[in-house]
């Protein structure tokens, strides 16, 4: 076994831009695809009450049940609103791009720490600017590849205090302006929120609401997402894999991770139709079937540490203010910017 201590290192762009281009060429039908879902609101609200009403029965449970309840269900619910606030991001409920954001901090609520604003400001520079260090949140701190090693102990703290390590990452990037007006309105409805949830059910309530945010994204299954869409799991040849499983139906279509990052224009309900339109452009990809097969083989293959990326060096010709949107540039093609597609030169 050799122990890496760097990343992966590519010369070439990112991949999505460009397969965007081919597919779009082929099957120009998929620009159909590209709008808004407003009905996703209902699943938001749905997910938001349950994760109350849930609260709400375990405030006078032992801390077993409390535990438990986190772990079987409110990892899940929290998990969906966690998509449900990547919906927003990406603008695709409503055409008010406050209307999104209104939305997204709504969807915020049960899961305590005030996230919503911030992940739009980090992630829109992921799709962006994909590998660059500087600029994708995505990507671990070098000291933070080291620290944890391939080691299971090593990968499976990381696991679970994953948003920590996130914090960390912040100070990296130092062209992204990390506060403004919306995030003090999300930080502020938080407290607001968490003030009424403690007040009202208490501290058994909140702690299960913690609890599911920290399953959610860490040391559960569902924490296997985040190996999933970018770690060089299978290849160092393919950077970006998606997810098959039957747990798609409970996470409303995150796992199609490559279709997301071709077409990030076209909503959850509508990203298997770009697979079923264009198969050969996907199937042909390595992806994963199961995120409990990869949870276990994340934590015990010591082939597998945080370096299992891809980092690149050149950030291209692409705008800090780039929001990300090929597929719409792509389909308006008397109004393109050559600068966006531009990639291969």
């Amino acid at each position: 076994m050799i122990k890496k201590t760097d990343f992966v290192y590519s010369q070439e762009s990112e991949p999505h831009r460009i397969r965007t281009k081919k597919i779009l060429k082929e099957f120009p039908q998929l620009r159909k695809l590209i709008g808004k879902n407003p009905a996703t609101i209902w699943a938001i609200i749905g997910l938001v009450a349950f994760q109350v009403v849930l609260a709400w029965f375990v405030r006078d449970q032992s801390w077993w049940i409390v535990f438990g309840a986190a772990y079987l269900l409110g990892a899940f619910a929290d998990h969906a609103l966690f998509v449900m606030i990547h919906e927003c991001t990406h603008q695709l409920l409503f055409k008010n791009r406050n209307a999104n954001r209104w939305a997204s901090m709504f969807a915020n609520l049960p899961q305590i720490l005030p996230s919503a604003i911030s992940f739009e400001k980090y992630h829109i520079k992921h799709h962006s600017f994909q590998g660059v260090h500087e600029l994708d949140a995505d990507l671990p701190n070098r000291w933070e590849a080291k620290l944890i090693s391939n080691s299971f102990f090593g990968k499976a703290i990381w696991l679970l205090f994953f948003p920590v390590f996130q914090l960390f990452r912040l100070s990296r990037l130092r062209e992204i302006h990390p506060f403004d007006g919306w995030i003090l309105t999300n930080w502020l409805l938080q407290a607001a929120f968490t003030t009424a949830i403690a007040y009202f059910m208490g501290w058994h309530a909140v702690a299960f609401l913690l609890l599911s945010f920290s399953f959610s994204v860490g040391l559960h299954p569902l924490g296997a997402r985040w190996i999933q869409e970018h770690y060089l799991t299978v290849t160092e040849e393919q950077e970006t894999y998606s997810y098959y499983g039957n747990l798609n139906a409970v996470a409303f279509n995150v796992g199609f991770h490559n279709e997301h990052h071709d077409f990030p224009s076209i909503p959850w309900n509508k990203l298997p139709e770009i697979r079923k339109t264009a198969p050969e452009y996907y199937d042909t990809l390595y992806y994963h079937t199961s995120w409990t097969k990869l949870f276990f083989q994340f934590l015990f293959d010591r082939e597998i540490s945080l370096f299992n990326r891809i980092l690149r060096k050149d950030r291209g010709r692409v705008a800090l203010t780039d929001i990300s949107k090929p597929d719409i540039d792509l389909s308006k093609s008397e109004a393109t910017k050559p600068e966006l597609i531009d990639v291969e030169k």
